[in-house]
């Protein structure tokens, strides 16, 4: 027999450099290797994603293809446009396939396709081997030494992580790949079923996706957004491996800050440049290591006096990142919603989400559709959602979501304690659902952990501390620069008034071009902004209220009053009323503390004062000159 003949199956791991699993199917020795890229239906169909993301993962295809050929130039990415549960168990045969090697999957999904995958491959007669390589430690392996239980805190993220081992070093990128062998498609097309499609208001154009096995020209070229009936992508941001890293070298290039990085001291208003790394949207494709990433800005701390520590610093934030996809291991599906999640607390938001036994994401898995309970509510949802609430801080903020799919992470737990527990009192599953489909970073774990954290339903418990749509944008940019720039309707408004439109007097108003009035919604007259949708002083009251009397009933997603309804009951009987008021006041103004967990332990450290300028206000100042 000949050597190995090997099937390489790249998803979101769109790099050549530090790839445990390329490297594993490269030490088969290989005759022949495919790499590939299977047109999954589930992401095209039936999974939330804004075209921004799209054409961030074409071009991340895109690149990886030209390296591919730059070390073979027989070789590219090749894509067959079918899914990979139909499809593979016909390239195992036609292809006379040994071998399918891939990176191990950590979404829910994923890793019930993978599964289904897997077992195909071995009645095939196909060796499988997968390695992990999206974290970095092995999710699974975190969850053992963690007890089998999610991982809640970053303390129980590095106890566990010490317990697994060190993170291994980078690998080097391979310097030749082998041919690839003959690709012969003499078998059928089985299209997918296109319905439901959740991503059709998106498309203005017919999609075209599965035309054919090979692509419309047979050729196995990368996909586009016109065949997808997508319009052009607004983002300025783009992907690729080539990109990806020469942003990190000119990161690490700047040592002080790369050492001294602090995340809650980086500005949410900085947008030209922004004041955070940008590299997120390439982890989630894998066009970067995170190994990589750390290990880069671990040595640089190593010998830099004064340098940052986790959780605020850079590679503190990648620990954020494995605690949440360790959490999601560990609890599986229902990690991504309340129902039949036992971590996140039960709190009777407004418009909750219609439960569907047997759906993709599990049983009784949230469906994306929500119970309308009150029309208010959904009109808040609406407004907030299209960044026009009246709140210039908060719509600027969602206005540049969609529009380049990108905010700072700060800018994302301003709009969601606003949505949540900070005024409106609306589903925090609702906004995760806006945010999968228009971040370009959105990963599954991370964005419903995030958003269980600002909702103060798991990994964080101070609900009574919130964002302020005005006083905390205004900490940091009191001249209105990132309003004037996403609201242009404001552009011209006297600062004084930058941030409370609606507290304008008509002298000030009329001599900026605008009016202040109606809700944003439906078609907009030109010189118009909305006035604000709610009293946030009053709502706050209202929201924390409402919360602490669900802390004090104490129900959690997997609790039988959640699955039967009969929670209502409960909360009548403790009085709730969405509408009491909150008599305390231990809250932060502008929202500084808004969502950090650390604060309780630098109490008394220092006194409170104008935000400093340091090494982050520095490294944009040059980037600027």
């Amino acid at each position: 027999m000949g050597n190995p003949r090997v099937i390489y199956w790249f998803r979101t791991d769109l790099r050549l450099h530090d790839s445990p699993a390329l490297k594993a199917a490269l030490d088969l020795n290989p005759d022949v290797l495919w790499p590939i890229f299977t047109w999954d239906p589930h992401y095209v169909y039936r999974a939330k994603g804004g075209v921004n993301r799209w054409q961030y993962l074409f071009d991340c295809q895109n690149d990886l293809s030209e390296s591919i050929t730059k070390l073979n130039p027989k070789s590219k990415l090749f894509v067959v446009r079918e899914a990979p549960q139909t499809v593979m168990p016909k390239l195992f045969k036609a292809w006379k396939v040994t071998h399918l090697v891939f990176e191990k999957d950590t979404d829910s999904y994923g890793r019930e396709r993978d599964k289904v995958v897997v077992d195909l491959a071995k009645k095939a007669g196909v060796k499988v081997i997968s390695p992990y390589g999206r974290t970095l430690w092995d999710s699974d392996d975190l969850v053992v030494q963690n007890g089998g239980k999610p991982t809640m805190s970053i303390t129980q993220l590095q106890a566990a992580g010490k317990k697994v081992g060190k993170i291994p070093r980078p690998l080097p990128a391979p310097k030749h790949l082998p041919d690839p062998g003959d690709m012969p498609l003499d078998f059928g097309l089985e299209s997918p079923d296109p319905k439901p499609d959740v991503n059709a208001p998106l498309r203005d154009g017919k999609d075209q996706a599965y035309t054919s096995l090979a692509g419309p020209k047979g050729d196995f070229a990368i996909e586009t957004l016109e065949e997808l009936g997508f319009p052009a992508a607004t983002t300025p941001h783009r992907g690729g491996e080539t990109r990806a890293l020469k942003a990190l070298e000119h990161i690490i290039a700047d040592e002080e800050y790369a050492a001294t990085f602090q995340k809650p001291k980086t500005s949410p208003a900085a947008f030209r440049p922004q004041s955070t790394t940008l590299l997120s949207p390439h982890l989630h494709f894998g066009s970067l290591s995170v190994r990589l990433f750390y290990w880069r800005v671990q040595d640089l701390v190593d010998k830099y006096k004064g340098a940052s520590s986790p959780p605020e610093s850079l590679t503190g934030q990648l620990l954020f990142r494995d605690m949440y996809f360790a959490a999601q291991a560990a609890i599986g599906s229902p990690f991504v919603q309340t129902l039949n999640n036992p971590y996140v607390r039960f709190v009777p938001w407004h418009l909750p989400s219609k439960a569907e036994a047997g759906t993709e994401t599990g049983t009784n898995a949230a469906s994306g559709a929500y119970h309308v309970d009150t029309p208010q509510a959904d009109q808040w949802f609406q407004r907030w959602k299209h960044g026009v609430t009246g709140f210039p801080w908060i719509d600027a903020l969602m206005r540049q979501l969609r529009a380049e799919g990108w905010i700072h992470h700060l800018g994302r737990h301003a709009v969601a304690c606003f949505l949540t527990r900070g005024g409106c009192y609306v589903h925090w599953e609702r906004g995760a659902d806006v945010f999968e489909e228009l971040l370009l970073d959105h990963e599954p774990a991370c964005n419903a952990g995030n958003w269980q954290w600002l909702s103060c339903t798991a990994f964080f418990a101070q609900y009574y501390r919130c964002y302020s749509p005005v006083a905390f944008g205004q900490k940091w940019d009191k001249e209105g620069a990132l309003i004037r720039h996403y609201v242009p309707e404001l552009k011209d408004l006297d600062q004084k008034y930058i941030y409370e439109p609606w507290k304008a007097p008509r002298a000030a108003l009329d001599k900026a071009g605008v009016k202040v009035e109606g809700d944003g919604l439906g078609e907009r007259r030109k010189g118009t902004y909305p006035e604000p949708m709610l009293d946030f002083g009053e709502r706050r009251g209202v929201c924390i209220a409402a919360i602490k009397t669900a802390y004090s009933i104490g129900l959690h997603g997997n609790d039988q009053q959640v699955k039967d309804g009969t929670w209502r009951k409960l909360f009548e009987d403790a009085g709730e009323a969405e509408m009491e008021q909150f008599e305390g006041s231990d809250h932060d103004d502008d929202g500084e503390f808004a969502d950090d967990a650390e604060q309780e332990a630098r109490k008394g450290a220092g006194k409170r004062g104008a935000a400093k300028q340091g090494p982050m206000d520095k490294h944009v100042k040059r980037l600027k000159a």
